[in-house]
């Protein structure tokens, strides 16, 4: 008689019970039992950038799922254990004695790696691993790859080709009914325990440190950690996490059938705060707390029966469009691997001489996550543009709300993003997709580094001359200012002619204000003085900065190198840059620090380009862009008739009209 299946189910990406493939294979092998896991992986709790705002999403998707499995089982929850995946998994085998191991097949650099060796010690173990099924994307970022020729996925119409060969998006399945019990519990064996060091979040701590204190937790019932058992500081965001929560917002969304048929990323505004104009549904998508296949169906349907079918938006603006982008990204990063988060040996990023450069490990080809200073006046700008204390109030505005609530409308993130890089300080996009990293609850390694190569013109896209201007452009969704006065309160008593250029003001009107412009915006926190709160002079005249960029810029094109080219890797392409041009380009080294207006492009005068007009979705629809990799060498297109961003567009003004 053949032995009884017994199933350790190992959630990770998937906290959710509807549409779960992976947890249908499971249950479909008709399991005895049924452990539903997650191992608290030292990877994440140690060596990936994650801020408070992030790991308390992480903690509501977690209590929620554990929730609703009890609800299916009283005797079943989810079962956290406190110990890697590598060293308990084996572990559990024998002491549950374990047939099949099943989980999510994920394609995160890392996660393959571990996947790998947790395979490898259940086949040593006589454990069946079924892990064929994928659930985090529209399709798998693997057989995307593949049917891409094995080349990463750099335009809308390159996902869209390559997915034909793969059929239609597979349709929703329903949450499980019923799930078997847990067998028995005991932990017979040691708990291994894994170094901190290094310790890459012990910047968000503020008190001991306890998440492998014990296997099963404080009171042995393997629940949820708490932030204060992890000893993080305390979460700012109010986004809160869960399939529960998820499930709500994706119904209110279908139920307005206006809005989800004629939703275009572009004409939704960044500057829109309680409540925002977009569905924040991206970090329930990352920690799976809603299934993009649910979302992609349901608000198909609202479009099939939609009356008015002329009016419904398309891709790759509309819904759909956005996750299609999402599955551009995940395949990309699936077929270069770790390099794809790096300049550094990445192909199809330009290679361009940034201030603050990572440091690379010789031995791996990878960024070591610490950076050079061969700037100090780049360093300081960082800094300053990391806590929200430029000068220039749109973008402290973004940056605060980021640090804040973990989350900004993605035009905000295009905004900050293109002002730290070719628009304004010429740092490394490594820099700021570190502090994105941190801060963003919907954090995903592959679109992270894919849209700061976007924005940076490293990768995806190529009209560099086309920059954000920090006081044109907001005015353009909120001339008020109300969007400032929210998240920048020291400016909130100043008349609307000077929200923007608060330095204009006369220091009369400044006291009657009750802010003062001044100071270098050294520290974190807003200071006072003489009764006054005191709001930094701009860190540089943004003008001037942009020119020097945007010649930069036009330099590193002329000399077309990519991350993967041998001068790169071997430090001879500072012979191609003149000594004096922006960036390291004179082979100084400096101190290592840890990592933490629509116009059209014929005869406009870069230096004047204020509006910060970067890509139209639809013509990134075909496009993708003049880097390497994307469709513009294969068949010259006509130009859209409006140009945007990745996230918005506006339509075409005209001239003097702006």
């Amino acid at each position: 008689m053949s032995p009884k299946t017994r199933v350790i189910y190992w959630f990770r990406t998937d906290l959710r019970l509807h549409d779960s493939p992976a947890l249908q294979a499971a249950l479909d092998l008709k399991p005895e039992c049924l452990y539903p896991i997650w191992t608290w992986d030292p990877h994440y709790v140690y060596r990936a950038r994650v801020g408070p705002n992030r790991w308390q999403f992480l903690l509501d998707c977690q209590s929620d799922l554990s929730a609703s499995i009890t609800k299916l089982n009283k005797k079943s929850k989810l079962l956290v254990l406190r110990e890697a995946p590598q060293t308990v998994l084996p572990k559990l085998f024998k002491a549950w004695n374990i047939t099949h191991l099943v989980f999510e097949r994920d394609s995160d650099p890392y996660a393959k790696e571990r996947d790998a060796k947790v395979m490898e010690m259940a086949k040593e173990a006589g454990v069946e691993v079924v892990a064929t099924r994928h659930g985090r994307t529209l399709y798998d970022p693997d057989e995307l790859v593949k049917a891409h020729g094995g080349k990463p996925t750099m335009s809308i119409s390159q996902v869209q080709h390559a997915a034909e060969k793969l059929g239609a998006v597979p349709k929703p399945l329903d949450a499980p009914q019923s799930l078997p019990d847990p067998g028995d519990l005991s932990l017979d064996f040691e708990q291994t325990r894994p170094s901190p060091e290094p310790d890459i979040n012990s910047i968000q701590r503020d008190r001991d440190e306890k998440s492998y204190t014990t296997l099963s937790g404080p009171n042995a019932d393997f629940a949820v950690p708490t932030m204060s058992e992890l000893g993080l500081k305390p979460a700012t965001t109010p986004h809160r996490g869960g399939e529960t929560v998820a499930l709500a917002v994706l119904d209110a969304l279908i139920a307005n059938e206006h809005y989800t048929t004629t939703f275009s990323k572009p004409n939704t505004a960044p500057t829109a705060f309680s409540p925002q104009s977009t569905t924040l549904l991206s970090p329930h998508h990352h920690f799976g707390s809603l299934s993009v296949r649910l979302l992609y169906w349901r608000v198909q349907a609202v479009i099939t029966k939609a009356e008015n079918k002329k009016k419904a938006s398309t891709i790759p603006t509309n819904l759909i469009g956005q996750l299609l982008f999402r599955d551009m990204y995940f395949a990309a990063q699936a077929a270069l691997g770790y390099s794809f988060a790096q300049t550094f040996n990445n192909p199809t990023t330009r290679f361009i001489p940034w201030h603050l450069p990572s440091k690379i490990d010789p031995s791996t080809s990878l960024v070591t996550g610490t950076y050079t200073i061969d700037s100090h006046d780049a360093e300081t700008w960082f800094q300053r543009w990391k806590f929200g204390r430029t000068g220039f109030p749109w973008i402290d505005a973004l940056m605060r709300q980021l640090r804040h609530e973990g989350w900004i409308h993605h035009l905000g993130r295009h905004a900050v993003a293109c002002f730290l890089t070719r628009g304004g300080c010429y740092v490394d996009w490594e820099r700021g997709a570190e502090v994105f990293e941190e801060w963003l609850i919907d954090h995903e390694t592959s679109c992270n580094s894919g849209n700061w190569q976007w924005l940076s013109c490293a990768a995806f896209f190529a009209q560099f001359y086309r920059c954000y201007s920090p006081v044109a452009f907001p005015k353009r969704t909120d001339a008020e200012g109300e969007f400032v006065r929210r998240y920048v309160p020291e400016l909130a008593g100043y008349a609307k002619k000077f929200i923007y250029e608060p330095w204009k003001a006369s220091l009369v009107d400044q006291r009657r204000w009750g802010c003062f412009v001044r100071g270098d915006g050294g520290g974190e926190e807003v200071e006072e003085e003489e009764g006054c709160k005191i709001y930094p002079k701009p860190m540089f005249d943004f003008d001037t900065r942009r020119g020097i960029c945007i010649s930069a810029m036009k330099n590193a094109y002329r000399v077309g190198l990519y991350g993967d080219d041998a001068r790169v890797k071997d430090g001879t392409w500072r012979e191609l840059f003149d000594d004096a041009g922006e960036g390291p380009t004179e082979g100084v080294e400096g101190e290592t620090v840890e990592g933490q207006a629509d116009r059209d492009d014929e005869g406009v005068d870069a230096g004047k380009m204020d509006l910060g007009i970067d890509q139209d979705e639809r013509e990134a629809e075909h496009q993708g862009g003049e880097n390497r990799g994307g469709d513009g060498g294969e068949k010259k297109r006509k130009r859209g008739g409006q140009q945007g961003t990745l996230d918005m567009h506006f339509g075409k003004k005209k001239r003097g009209k702006v």
